[in-house]
This record gives structure tokens, sequence and C-alpha cells, in this order.
């Protein structure tokens, strides 16, 4: 296999270019799009098979020469594929905007925007409500007997179309309301991450992880102090040091240096607000690649729990389904490991024929947690997804 990166002159969307089969992984307008099919990869070799490519790349910045792009699912040790564009566009921080083909790849023209239609949708729970605050209510008892520090417990609800919904007119919609968010679309699976696992670009390692949730009402008085209100919540506090203090000790033995935020600051979205917290830092050398990182980190507490083993054990036990690639990480690795990944979150599972789609949403589950109150969160986290699905 040969790859060619060379600057692109003119200004594609890449949005228009991944159109409704291709591949996305962006944010604020930076990031990639694929299409076409070189290869599937286990993600495991995915840097000893892209370094074996001939390439010649005339740009030379992360995300140049050939890439893969993949999820790695949220159970840790599950077999994951990754897929390398036969045609990728890239655009970076700077403006720069570059082409990368694979083997002579004919280049696709970007997709026409998406035409409005007409259909009748339905929403259904996946697991009952019933099971799901049992399920909340089993983690908080744990936590209160001190069986493990938290637990996220999570459901899903399914949407049903008469009509095959349009996965170019969702990342439209996706990206006129969080465009902030990391953005995806792989094999069927789209969403619009909040949420930062892992950026590698040579030595230099950064994450952002969230953990704590309030709605945004869209009245900024009430959105103030609901953000106030979260800063001051205890239970949120402790959902969110325990997750800082996880992706700390993870990095820190790869790390020359790590720093980070000493309080969480809030992350607002277009339906939700968040406790975030930035890390940053240098890698010592030789440093491992960004999908080693992803996996050490996934999935994290703000998806699983802590300790990791016990919450998983118990999120098998009682949530009564099977996430898949919803809590791992989806991102792009290139040939040198540099890479971004997002936590899996705010997202759907399309079905082939595009008729149905089923979405996730969960939250942390601490001693004080009250079952009904977390399912109004997760009613909220929803929003996200389902009105990109159903708005006309």
């Amino acid at each position: 296999m040969r790859a060619v990166t060379r600057v692109l002159d003119e200004d594609i969307d890449l949005n228009d270019f991944a159109g409704e089969d291709g591949f996305l992984f962006v944010r604020d307008g930076v990031g990639l799009a694929g299409r076409g099919v070189a290869a599937r990869i286990e993600a495991d070799s995915a840097i000893e098979f892209l370094a074996a490519i001939d390439y010649l790349d005339s740009v030379g910045v992360a995300g140049c020469g050939p890439i893969a792009m993949g999820v790695l699912p949220f159970k840790p040790g599950a077999s994951a594929k990754l897929i390398v564009p036969a045609v990728t566009i890239g655009k970076g921080v700077d403006g720069q905007r570059w082409i990368t083909i694979i083997d002579d790849a004919e280049i696709p023209s970007p997709a026409d925007r998406p035409s409005p239609t007409a259909a009748d949708f339905s929403v259904r729970p996946g697991v009952d409500i019933a099971t799901y605050l049992a399920a909340v209510a089993a983690a908080r008892d744990a936590v209160r007997a001190g069986q493990l520090d938290k637990a996220v417990i999570a459901r899903d609800i399914v949407v049903s179309s008469s009509e095959p919904i349009n996965v170019h007119a969702v990342l439209l919609r996706l990206r006129a309301s969080f465009g902030s968010s990391y953005r995806y679309s792989i094999d069927g699976f789209l969403g619009a991450s909040p949420e930062l696992l892992i950026a590698l670009d040579g030595a230099t390692v950064s994450s952002h992880p969230l953990a704590g949730t309030t709605p945004r009402t869209g009245d900024p008085a009430t959105d103030a102090r609901l953000a106030a209100e979260l800063l001051a919540s205890p239970k949120n506090q402790i959902e969110h040091r325990v997750v800082i203090d996880v992706v700390h000790d993870t990095l820190l033995p790869w790390a020359s240096y790590l720093d980070w935020e000493p309080e969480p600051s809030i992350v607002a979205v277009a339906n939700v607000q968040h406790l975030g917290t930035r890390m940053h830092g240098q890698l010592s050398q030789p440093s491992p690649d960004v999908v080693t990182l992803a996996k050490a980190l996934s999935p994290t507490p703000a998806l699983g729990g802590h300790p990791q083993q016990a919450a998983l054990d118990l999120i098998e036990r009682v949530e009564g389904f099977r996430r898949g690639r919803y809590g791992g990480a989806v991102g792009w690795v290139d040939a040198r490991g540099n890479g971004t990944w997002a936590v899996a979150i705010r997202c759907a599972e399309f079905s082939q024929d595009r008729r149905q789609a089923r979405l996730f949403a969960g939250g942390g589950i601490v001693a004080d947690s009250e079952p009904l109150a977390e399912l109004a969160e997760t009613q909220a986290k929803f929003q996200a997804m389902l009105s990109a699905i159903i708005r006309p």
C-alpha cells in the first residue's frame, strides 16, 4: 500500500465529505473525514499496520499520512476494529487543509445537502424504566455499603422511523447545536461527545474529563444558578474527583510532567452542563501511542465506576442490556501514534436499514444518588441525539 498526503487548496466541508456512509471525527471544524475502506485492522496492531504503509507526506502535521478511525468498545479487552479510509481530508487548528489518498483511490465528491423529508417517529424504552431504577438503587446501596466508590448506570431508548434516517442530516443538525463537541460517525455509530478522553501530538498529551451534570434551561439566570449549585454539590464533586484521580494516576507513569486545573469548571453544551477539569503535560520518551493510552483510560470512572472491576461486575449484573460501543472511546490514530479520542457518549447506534436508532445515556451513582433524579438526568442527556434525529 502507498499513501500520498498533499495540501488541499479548496475548502471542503468535512460533514459533507463524510456524508451518509463515510467516517467523521471533528470538533469546531478541526478533524478528519474519510471515504472508502482501504483496510479494516485490529486496534492493537494499528500502529504497526499504518507504519508499514509507504507514504509521502508534504504537510507533516498530526493526522497526515495514513490514519485509522474507529471505536474501542466499553468492555475492557474486547476486540476492536479500526478503519483505514481510502481517502481522508483533514483540517488543522491553524486552518491547514490536506488530503491523503491510498493506492490512487478515486476522490469522491462531497455529498449534496440532504433534502427535508417527512417521517413518523416512535420512541420506546430499551431496558424498562423499572429495571433502570432498580439498578440505580442497587448501585447506590453498594456504595453505601462500602463495596465501591461509584458506579455508572445507563439505559437505552429506541427510536423507530417510517423512513430511513438520513445520517448526513443528523450530522449537520449536531453541528448546529453541538459544534464544540467531538462529533463522530463511524459504521452507523454517531454522536456528539463533549468529553476528550486523550489527545496526543508528539509528546504533548491532554485530557478533559467530565463528571457531574445539571440541565440547561435556556434562561441565563436559571442556568447560572444551576451551574453554581453543581459546583457546590458534594455529590457531584465526589463523582468528579473519582474520575480526575483515576485519569491523573493512569497518565502519570508515562509523563515527564502533568498539570491540571486545581478546581473543576463548568462545561456547557446545548442541553446540559458538566463539571470538567483540563489536564495537559509532556510524556517521557519513548512515549506510548494514543491507542495504548485510550485503552488504558477506557472506560473511565465517568462511564464505568471505581474501583473499576467491582463497578463493571455490578453493571453486568444489574443494568439489563449490553453497551457495546457506548461508553468506550472513539477517535483516530496516525502512523506516528498521534491522535485524538473522545469518550463515546451522547450517541446513537443505527440499524443497517437506518430505520431504527438506539440511544444511550447514564450517570454516576454515589451514596447520595436518588433514582428518579438520575432518571431525569438521563432524559436531559438523551436530548442531544434525540433532537438531531427527530427534528423536522
